[in-house]
C-alpha cells in the first residue's frame, strides 16, 4: 500500500505552510503529495457539491484558498527530493491542453520526474460560466486532452486534429522525463471509472461510498480489458480515515493507495506514519 497527503494547497497556501507540510510528509514516508482546484468560486453557486451530504463545499466561496495546483506543486519541487507532486484532481477541461502540456513537463523536469497528473471533468457549472467552456462539452473535451496531452509528452514532432483541440508539427520542449507523466482521472461516477480504465494510468474516486466503490472497482478494470490494457496496472487511490480496519477493507476492494487530509495536522501526519508507514 502507498500512502499520500491530499488537499495539500488548501490547507498549505502560504509557502512556508506548504514547505513545512512538504518536507513533513517526505521525512515521514509518505510517497505522494496531492492537490485541488478551483479556478474561481462563483459566491451562491447552485450546483450541487459531490463529495458532501449539504451539497456545498465547506465554509463560504469567499473563505475558499486554493493556489494554482500547477505553481504550487512547482514551488515544492524546490524543497523535496522523492516526495511524487500530484493534482487530485486538476479539472482538465478548463485548461488549454497545449499550455497546460508545457507547463506539468516543465514541473516533472524541475521535479527530476515526480509528477502525477490527475484530472477531472469538474463539476462546478457556474467555474466553467466565469472562464467560457461550455459546461455540457466538459467529458469529451477530457477525453480529447488527455489524447493531446500526450501526443504532446510524447512525440517528438507532434501532431493531434480533435474536436476541441489541434495542431499539426509542434516541438513542445522540454519533454517530461517520464514518457508519458502519469494520468490519474478523478470523480465519483460510472462514468469516469470506465474513463480511468479505457484512459488512465488510475482511479481516484475522492469519497465514493462503501457500496459504490466496488462497483466502481470492477468498472475500471472491465473498461481496462475491453480496450486491451493490463487492468492491473491501473492504481486507485482512495481517501479514508487513519483506522487499521477502513484502510485493510480498501485493500481487499482493490486500492492501492490511500490519502490522507493535510487537513489533520502535522502532527497527525507524523503519527500515522508512525503506526502505518515506519
Amino acid at each position: 500500500m502507498k500512502y499520500g497527503v491530499v488537499y495539500a494547497n488548501t490547507v498549505a497556501p502560504t509557502p512556508e505552510a506548504a514547505a513545512e507540510l512538504a518536507r513533513v510528509a517526505e521525512e515521514e514516508g509518505f510517497e505522494s503529495l496531492w492537490t485541488t482546484e478551483h479556478v474561481v468560486v462563483p459566491a451562491g453557486y447552485r450546483s450541487t457539491y459531490p463529495y458532501s451530504k449539504s451539497g456545498k463545499m465547506a465554509g463560504g466561496a469567499e473563505d475558499f484558498d486554493s493556489p494554482d495546483p500547477i505553481v504550487w506543486l512547482s514551488y515544492l519541487a524546490a524543497v523535496t527530493s522523492t516526495l511524487r507532486l500530484a493534482t487530485g484532481v486538476l479539472i482538465l477541461p478548463l485548461r488549454n491542453p497545449v499550455a497546460l502540456a508545457k507547463e506539468v513537463a516543465t514541473l516533472d523536469v524541475l521535479s527530476g520526474g515526480r509528477v502525477t497528473l490527475g484530472v477531472g471533468a469538474g463539476w462546478l457549472e457556474e467555474e466553467f460560466a466565469a472562464l467560457g467552456v461550455p459546461f455540457a462539452d466538459r467529458g469529451r473535451r477530457t477525453d480529447e486532452y488527455i489524447a493531446a496531452l500526450r501526443s504532446l509528452w510524447t512525440e517528438e514532432l507532434a501532431s493531434f486534429s480533435g474536436e476541441f483541440v489541434s495542431f499539426a508539427d509542434v516541438y513542445c520542449r522540454p519533454l517530461p522525463v517520464q514518457r508519458p507523466i502519469p494520468i490519474v482521472i478523478g470523480g465519483h461516477s460510472m462514468r469516469a471509472a470506465r474513463r480511468a480504465g479505457e484512459l488512465g494510468d488510475g482511479f481516484f474516486p475522492a469519497s465514493a461510498s462503501w457500496e459504490e466503490l466496488p462497483g466502481l472497482v470492477v468498472a475500471v478494470r472491465e473498461s481496462a480489458e475491453r480496450m486491451g490494457r493490463d487492468p492491473e496496472a491501473i492504481e486507485v487511490t482512495m481517501g479514508t480515515r487513519p483506522e487499521q480496519e477502513w484502510m485493510d477493507r480498501l485493500a481487499a476492494i482493490g486500492v492501492d493507495r490511500i490519502v490522507i487530509p493535510a487537513g489533520y495536522g502535522l502532527d497527525a501526519l507524523r503519527a500515522f506514519a508512525a503506526r502505518f508507514i515506519r
